[in-house]
């Protein structure tokens, strides 16, 4: 019986899985940066972007990214649908999904999104959710390999990588718990240091624990940033204050003192690059002469979102629709 493959989270994904979104997506850039026509893997075809939470990397990067593979993309707020003014999840699902070829959600609850897939007879990406963020991990991964970090164990265009020992600092939310997903999948070493009343989801981190039993991961958390940060090729962070936060701010900067990724913080990794999904406040999780250093990946890694939406868009298509 046909299974609709859906882009919820990366624990749904195998290792093979996400190093394949990986290979299309470097795959589609150097077409596109070479001048090369890429194929029309989305031709004629409409994306349905439902965007609860708004972003500027989000949006522009599935929008163009659909052009760029030959189809369409339609923005949709809460203002636009009625899922804003009380329609059920369930039959906005079955609605949009009988007209799209595709729908995107930048939600809250991730639990919007399962019942969401659920009803929907189209696949559905993740665009982000209060506990996972799998997109930009896509878009991460992609950095790292670039910058000559990552499992070279696949065929792959980059050679002798170095592998990848990652330190995530700052808040447990949902790119700690994305972080905590690839690398237990991947099988790589992860360390993430949050101050003590803002860990990563103990659920999550379980479930994070087991997949590393099988793939080698080494899982690592702690409260002190500079001991996350010794020896890592990757330092990373996130805002403190996530969007629907705004009235926690001031509580949580005090809270998160000492968490800043500054000089210093870098100075204690291994020739470390700096990651951060943006956007960025500098000051507060990371100092502006570390976002400006030559350490710094951040706006590589922006740009990256566009290939990697077309990776997973190519991906979905491919798995759902060429058998």
């Amino acid at each position: 019986m046909f299974s609709m493959k859906h882009f919820l989270s990366l624990k749904d994904f195998t290792k093979d899985e996400i190093l394949h979104i990986v290979n299309i997506s470097i795959d589609i850039k150097h077409s596109f940066l070479n001048g090369k026509k890429i194929q029309p893997y989305f031709k004629d075809k409409t994306l349905a972007m439902i965007f609860e939470k708004s972003s500027t990397r989000t949006r522009i990067s599935f929008e163009i990214g659909a052009y760029q593979l030959g189809g369409m993309a339609l923005f949709l707020s809460n203002k636009e649908i009625q899922l804003g003014r009380g329609e059920s999840i369930k039959d906005t699902a079955r609605v949009i999904s009988s007209m799209a070829d595709m729908i995107m959600i930048r939600t809250f609850e991730h639990s919007r999104l399962e019942e969401f897939s659920k009803f929907s007879n189209k696949p559905v990406i993740n665009g982000l959710s209060n506990e996972y963020h799998p997109t930009q991990l896509i878009a991460d991964y992609i950095t790292m390999v670039e910058c000559g970090i990552g499992m070279d164990d696949y065929n792959c265009k980059y050679k002798n990588l170095r592998k990848p020992v990652v330190c995530y600092i700052g808040d447990g939310n949902n790119m700690a718990h994305s972080w905590l997903m690839l690398a237990s999948k991947l099988g790589f070493e992860l360390r993430v240091a949050t101050p003590k009343d803002f860990s990563v989801d103990s659920e999550i981190l379980d479930l994070a624990i087991q997949f590393a039993k099988h793939s080698g991961a080494i899982i690592k958390m702690t409260n002190s940033p500079q001991e996350a940060a010794v020896n890592a090729n990757v330092i990373t962070t996130d805002t403190w204050i996530s969007m629907g936060q705004e009235s926690n701010k001031e509580y949580k900067i005090k809270q998160f003192s000492g968490f800043c990724v500054d000089s210093n913080i870098i100075k204690l990794g291994d020739d470390a690059i700096f990651l951060h999904c943006l956007p960025a406040y500098r000051g507060y999780e990371v100092t502006d002469d570390v976002i400006e250093s030559k350490h710094s990946k951040v706006f590589l890694e922006a740009e990256n979102r566009l290939h990697a939406h077309k990776g997973i868009i190519t991906f979905l298509e491919e798995k759902n629709w060429k058998r």
